[in-house]
């Protein structure tokens, strides 16, 4: 395995984007982070887009291609992948971005994650998110993220002692 940088960043702002698309903010972020890593749209050799919820909420599933396309790099003849891990699909893009030039096989890729959210109810937006959880035997007996989520800090706070006030302290110190 050989050594990997990230030799450029980008992001859009966040909020309620309701003028902006998926592929809008996708490749505002993607632009941003080319421009600053200083190299061209042809230098890229792949894109691994992180994306849990566009097939349900924007109804596009085929998220990486169509943003490559956007963005004017299908000719560039580079693979362009979605990768799907829940609220974690953006790390998990930069895992597989990071194995695909730790092994050689690219030596630069442009590795992002992208959701829109705000755009549908709330009730469906609540059903796209349970569909990261296991239909079957969670979200049909009526687990929610919310609860579950609840019951994991229970568990936490069961087994190592944290205090509600520790708790309260992850969102203060993540906004």
């Amino acid at each position: 395995m050989r050594e990997v940088a990230i030799i450029g960043v980008g992001q859009t702002k966040y909020g309620e984007h309701w003028t902006k698309s998926l592929r809008d903010l996708a490749v505002e972020a993607g632009l941003k982070a080319v421009e600053d890593a200083g190299i061209s749209g042809k230098d890229i050799q792949a894109i691994f887009g992180g994306n849990m919820s566009a097939g349900t909420v924007v109804g596009q599933d085929h998220v990486a291609a169509i943003l490559a396309d956007f963005a004017g790099l299908i000719g560039n003849d580079l693979a362009a992948m979605r990768v799907e891990s829940a609220c974690a699909s953006g790390g998990a893009a930069l895992h597989t971005g990071y194995m695909a030039v730790a092994s050689g096989m690219y030596d630069i890729v442009l590795v992002g994650g992208v959701e829109k959210m705000t755009d549908v109810s709330s009730e469906s937006m609540t059903d796209a998110l349970a569909s990261a959880a296991d239909r079957e035997w969670e979200v049909f007996f009526g687990a929610t993220f919310p609860s579950l989520g609840a019951m994991m800090a229970r568990r936490h706070m069961h087994q190592y002692g944290t205090t509600r006030e520790q708790l309260a302290m992850i969102p203060v110190q993540c906004h």
